[in-house]
This record gives C-alpha cells, structure tokens and sequence, in this order.
C-alpha cells in the first residue's frame, strides 16, 4: 500500500505517520463518514505467516473490547488484496516519546497527570483480562488538549493461559522499558507493566532513561542485575512521595511492586493531591540529591552466564518476532487500594430553579467517553445573578459506598464545585470535599463519615454566559 491508495472504497492514504518491524501506519480519509483515521498495516512479508496474520487480527480483537477514554478506539479491520489492515482513531498530536525529547524534564505535576492518565487505561485494560506488555513512550498519544492515550497493542496477551499460548523463553517489549522478568522470558502479569510505566515516570521527571545502553542485551542485563537508580540523585526537587512511588514501581522481584495498576493510579493521584496541598501552603518534603529514599537491599548476585545465553538465543526472534505471554489468573484477590467504583450520571439537580437542568444528558457524563457531557444551562449573569445557590449532576452507585476520591473532566475550566453525598436521592446533602475551582481534571478528596449511595456535583459558580460542562466523572473507593 502506498500514499494515494484508496483502501476499502472509503480510506484514502495521505502520509506515513509510523512504522514499526511489523506494520506501517498511515493517516487516511475516510471519505464515508469525512473524518482522518489511523490505518495500521501489516507488511508484505508477514501476510502469508499465519501466526502474524493472526496476531495482527487478535490486536483488533483486543482493543475493538476496550472502549475507554485513555485507550485509542479501534474502528475498523479487513484485508485489502491479501494486506490485513486496522482503522483506529486518528489522534492530531504528538506522542509522549516526541514531547519528551522536545521539552527534556516535565514539570513534576505534568509528568504525574499523564501517568495517572495512562494507569488508567491500563488498568482498565487490566480488568479486561489482558496485559499490554509494551508500555513505552512512543505508545502514549497525546491529542490536542493533552489527553493521553494508550495505543499499539500488537503484543497484548490475555491474562487467561487457558485462551493463549505460554512461550516460555521468548523476549518480547522494547529494551529501555522492558521488565526484569520479561528480559529473561518469564512469564509476565499486571506487574510488568506496572514496571514499565515506572520507567516512563522517571523519564517524564528526569528527562533520561535509568538504564541506558548501546544494546538489547546490555541494556536488557541492567534492567535484571542493577538497582534502579533513584530519581532524587538526578532531580533533587522531587517530593518525596513521588520519588518513593517510582521506586516501588521499579522493584526488581514483581511482587514487591505495586499489586495492581489500579493501586499504582490512586499513588498517582495522592501525589497530585500532596502537590495540591503544598500549592495551598503545606509544606512539601523534598529531599536533597545526597540522600536515598531509603537503604538499597541486599540482593543475591545473579549469575549472568545463563541469562545471557537466554538472551543471545530469544534475540534473534525478538528482533522480528512479537512474543506472546500469558499468567495464570488468580483468584478471590483483596480488592486494590483506591479501586475505580462504578457510579452513573442518573439527572440534575435544581432545587432553586425548575428542577430540571438537562437531566438526560446525565449518563453522559460517566459513559466513558470524554467528548460527551453533561452541562449546565447558559446563565448570562452567572448563578448569583438569578439568586441560586448551585445546581448540581447526581451520581448514583446503586449501593452504599465509601469513597475516597472523586476524578473530574470538563472542557469548561474554571467554575467552582464540590462535591456532596446523601443517600436520600432529591436532597443536597452533606458537603464531603472542599469546593474548587475546577480545571480540565481536578480530583476532589471525599471525606465522610458513613458510606453513601448518591453523589452530587453541586457547582456553585458559573462565569457569566459560559455553561459547566462535566465531561467525564470517576470515583474510587476507600482504602
């Protein structure tokens, strides 16, 4: 396929936006519903293997199931003279790699939300049995406004051994990010890709890779044999907290990390709330580079001689060859600190207008999808000016539940909200978070004192003319 290529009747190739050992993809036109796609290609030489080919279908497969707002969107998927191609959404941005290497160190708070963006993807993808085993960089897209989304899931294996194939001994992942178990063709879980997003925060911080090199193996052997270099030896302004988390993100034994990626998001997210609190006045803790987060564990020397005949025997595969995994799946688990609590957009409340405030664009608001809303009416004078006190967005978690955070998204920044809880739905309830002014995501800590059911988001200020929107709500539960 080359640009200026019409494929299926309907997508026009434009240019080459990215290739890769397997595939090549191209932004295209779909002249059927007049909107850019991304149109992902398996090369020539890969489409009479039918292990590829059906790699290929099963990453359609994979992703067509995950519809959430940090996962890019499969659209499509067919084959074209022999060629297997996947439609997915077209994203006009750059990925997190480019913004990296364009801007070197991000700003603490930055780096933290783009992690917690992306941990929620995975763990969402998590939930749905799978592993992306491919985090890096180059596979975060960043849209427009800054949203992050997950993509390239060509090696995603399902949790579940009894639907997949165990290749044991077999590299898969790209070296800078790989896990210390994947380097050495161990089986792999939600942990390695916690692992691997852990590496993507200490280059987001630091601006570089803790362990650089010049090849797969040698680059490969740092990640098994050597301590993970502390982030406050290169960047000594980093609070303490964000410093110890990217440690426990790059443990080196799986099980001494975080036990879920859920678990690993709402750290995140109390670290955003610990910047937060020190932009209000409280003191943040930074430690001096000098210093080290805690004492380095003795470890066991690891005999390098039979990981390194490992290596050198999986590495010509893993040159062209997409390995595939698969763990066990475990049963009856504690659920995670801070785990996602679903709750649904059920109606407004306006106890000082009409009663009404379009109630049923409500669900818009937790159907996972960021581009639609729930919104306020237009006050041309702001709430103040028609003598109300707020109007509000009731969520309902159809049973009692005790929460610890809320997560908002608007495209609407700067009104002012808080958040209440009662279990007598129609009523305002008690107040459990401090009253914000709210950006494109601002996460509001619940405090109460018994578990409820029906939560409001009871906004208290509107500038003049300019509705709230209220994009995308979600909560987690409490430890």
């Amino acid at each position: 396929m080359v640009v200026g290529e019409t494929i299926a009747e309907r997508y026009e190739l434009e240019e080459v936006v990215g290739q890769g050992g397997m595939s090549t993809v191209y932004k295209a036109h779909d002249s059927l519903l007049e909107r850019y796609v991304a149109l992902k290609v398996l090369h020539q030489q890969y489409n009479e293997d039918e292990d590829f080919v059906e790699r290929f279908k099963r990453e359609a497969r994979s992703v067509a199931q995950l519809q959430h707002p940090n996962i890019v969107t499969v659209i499509d998927r067919g084959e074209e003279d022999g060629r297997q191609y996947i439609v997915f959404e077209f994203i006009d941005g750059e990925n997190l790699k480019e913004l990296v290497v364009r801007k070197g160190r991000l700003e603490v708070r930055d780096a933290l939300e783009i992690a917690d963006e992306v941990a929620q993807g995975l763990a969402f993808v998590h939930e749905n049995g799978l592993v992306h085993r491919d985090v890096k960089p180059q596979n975060v897209l960043l849209n427009g406004d800054g949203r992050a989304k997950v993509t390239d899931f060509g090696i995603a294996r399902s949790l579940d051994v009894e639907h997949g194939v165990t290749q044991t001994g077999t590299i898969l992942g790209t070296s800078n990010y790989i896990a210390p178990e994947q380097a050495t063709g161990q089986p792999v879980d939600a942990h390695t890709d916690v692992y691997s997003l852990g590496i993507v925060l200490y280059e987001m911080i630091t601006g570089e890779l803790p362990f650089p090199g010049e090849s797969f193996v040698a680059i490969a052997m740092k990640h098994i044999q050597q301590p993970s270099p502390n982030v406050l030896d290169i960047r000594g302004d980093v609070p303490l907290r964000v410093a110890s988390m990217i440690d426990r993100a790059l443990e080196k034994d799986p099980e001494q990390r975080f036990p879920t990626m859920g678990a690993f998001a709402a750290e995140i997210e109390a670290s955003l709330a610990e910047l937060d609190r020190g932009e209000d006045g409280e003191v943040t803790m930074v430690v001096p580079a000098a210093q080290r987060l805690r004492p380095q564990k003795q470890r066991k020397p690891v005999s390098p001689f039979p990981v390194l005949i490992g290596l050198l025997g999986a590495l010509a595969i893993a040159a062209v060859v997409v390995g595939l995994l698969t763990l066990r799946g475990g049963g009856g688990a504690t659920p995670p600190v801070g785990k996602p609590i679903t709750i649904a957009g059920t109606g407004a409340y306006d106890p000082y207008g009409d009663g009404t405030e379009h109630d049923s664009d409500a669900p818009k608001a937790t159907d996972g999808n960021a581009t639609t809303y729930w919104a306020t009416e237009k006050y041309n004078s702001g709430l103040e000016g028609v003598h109300k006190a707020g109007v509000g967005l009731v969520l309902d978690a159809t049973s009692l539940v005790q929460l610890s955070r809320i997560t908002l998204l608007t495209d609407t920044p700067g009104f002012t909200a808080e958040i209440r809880a009662t279990n007598v739905q129609g009523t305002l309830g008690q107040k459990v978070s401090e009253s914000r002014v709210v950006g494109r995501t601002t996460r509001f800590t619940i405090n109460q004192s018994a578990p409820k059911r029906y939560y409001l988001v009871w906004i208290t200020k509107l500038a003049p003319g300019v509705p709230a929107h209220v994009n995308e709500v979600h909560a987690f539960g409490k430890a």
